[in-house]
Order: C-alpha cells, then structure tokens, then sequence
C-alpha cells in the first residue's frame, strides 16, 4: 500500500478513543475541584463571598464541561476529528485558571 493508500485508511479508533478518554478524566477531576472548592468555600459557614467563590467554581465547571461534552461528541462523530477550536481552547484554559483563583482564595 502507498503512502496515501496508508493515511486514508488509517484506523480512526484509538487516537481519538484515548483523547476521548482523557477529556472525561480531566472532566471527572474538574468535578472533584468544583465540588471541594465549593465546599470548602462555604465550611466555615455561608457568607456571600463564600457563596460567590462557590459559584464562580460551578460557573468554570459548566463551561469547562461544555467544551469537554462538545470535543467528545466531535472526536465520536467524524472519522478524522476537526482539530479543538481556538475558542475552547481559550475557554478551557480560562476554567482551569479560574479553577487556580478559587484554590489561590480559598487558602488565603
């Protein structure tokens, strides 16, 4: 088989099926830090600011679960998946920085 021949016949299944895999543990562990930095936030007793950081850290985690959910879907759907957007990109990185100013604010 050519060179060619061997790139359109390549086996979709395991390259994507392993990024899909670590979008859901990634996912899994933004569940984790959202639900103890939400916790945490409201230990000592529910203030507004307590409230506040712990809505912040619900907030990140639907976006960041939005990205996940649309990148799992397109790497299930297409036989070679369109590379992730400069959009959620972007959007992923700012939960996981806004994820960092919870934990950042919750041990000050």
């Amino acid at each position: 088989m050519s060179e060619t021949g061997a790139a359109a016949g390549r086996d979709p299944g395991l390259q994507p099926e392993r990024t899909r895999l670590a979008w859901r543990r990634t996912t899994l562990s933004c569940t984790v830090v959202a639900v103890l930095a939400g916790k945490q936030a409201i230990h000592d007793g529910v203030t507004a600011t307590g409230l506040v950081a712990a809505g912040l850290s619900v907030l990140a985690w639907i976006g960041f679960l939005a990205v996940a959910h649309r990148r799992i879907q397109t790497l299930g759907a297409a036989v070679r998946p369109l590379p992730l957007s400069h959009r959620g990109a972007l959007l992923a990185a700012v939960c996981t920085v806004a994820f960092a100013g919870c934990a950042v604010a919750v041990v000050l």
